[in-house]
């Protein structure tokens, strides 16, 4: 199937029409206005990176599990540690963005500049081959209304031979002579006008082939960049997804290493107070304590009372 190209199919029968060129412009603007889209939407998702990334550090930083021990204690530290390494991540991932942002940036207005030359010869060129036009145009119907002015000279002169007299005569042979120079002079302003216009029509064509094919070289770059950056963007993420999760192996790997028994062995160690329960409390009557000295129990609980209780006795 033969290719398409911009410089077979944007031109018009009419000289001065400029619809084909301006259809490649509107083209191209639309082109230059995607690109500063996307590079709008890389700075707001950097920007989201960075914020999410500073919260989650900050996240990171407070306290989780700070009264754990052993190896619970260990997994948790691991926790938070790999929390602050995500968001560090996060945060490289907006760095990244921005990077890529900026080279878009970079490449847009490189085109603009490259664009805003070619754009401004061929609009000098337009309005040129446009004056041209007006002005053979112009020529042309001087010249047309010239040679009716010839016509009818020659037809009164003509009509007038044989009723004017000698003097009359030459007065209408002198206009029909006045009319005929004015006539082949207006031929010759046409004539030249129509050769300006036509060196002036070959020109532009060749410069309007030029820029068709510089266009279209453009749009084929930007096309091409467009889809790298995004094809870019997400392998980036894709990136982010794998380092994330590489990060948090490390923490579900530290959580295999979490022996429950061994933490409930390591606070039976670390804090034990005895191995022996209470003695039970027995019943005594109170008549009989009154006819009986006391009994060991009561005079361990004695000793036990706080001094205050003394006191307020």
């Amino acid at each position: 199937m033969r290719e398409l190209h911009f410089k077979d199919n944007f031109w018009n029968t009419e000289v001065i029409s400029t619809a084909g060129y301006d259809s490649i412009i509107q083209h191209l603007n639309d082109g230059k206005r995607t690109c500063k889209e996307i590079e709008d939407f890389m700075k707001a998702r950097a920007a989201i990176e960075e914020k999410y990334a500073k919260e989650l550090l900050g996240l990171s930083k407070k306290v989780c599990g700070h009264s754990e021990m052993n190896t619970l204690k260990r997994s948790l530290d691991v926790f938070k540690l790999q929390t602050e390494n995500v968001s560090l991540s996060h945060l490289h991932l907006a760095q990244t963005m921005r990077e890529e942002a900026k080279k878009l940036e970079d490449f847009r207005e490189k085109q603009k500049e490259a664009r805003k030359k070619v754009e401004q010869h061929m609009d000098t060129l337009h309005k040129q081959k446009a004056a041209q036009y007006k002005k053979t145009a112009e020529a042309k119907k001087t010249y047309e209304q010239k040679c009716r002015d010839k016509e009818e000279a020659e037809q009164n002169m003509n009509r007038n031979a044989t009723t004017s007299s000698s003097k009359q005569q030459e007065k209408l042979y002198a206009k029909t002579q006045q009319a005929k120079q004015t006539a082949e002079e207006a031929d010759r302003i046409y004539s030249q006008n129509v050769s300006l216009l036509g060196k002036m029509r070959e020109e532009w064509l060749n410069e309007h082939v030029k820029a068709c094919e510089f266009f279209e070289k453009q749009e084929v770059e930007r096309i091409s960049t467009l889809r790298n950056v995004v094809w870019t963007h997400l392998n980036h993420l894709s990136q982010q997804c794998v380092s994330s999760d590489e990060l948090l192996e490390e923490v579900r790997k530290s959580l295999e290493q979490c022996n429950i028994q061994e933490d409930i062995e390591h606070f039976i160690n670390l804090r034990r107070t005895g191995d022996k329960p209470p003695a039970s409390v027995p019943y005594e009557n109170f008549y009989n304590n009154q006819r009986s000295a006391p009994t060991r129990w009561q005079i361990s609980q004695i000793y036990q009372l706080p001094i205050s209780l003394f006191y307020s006795l």
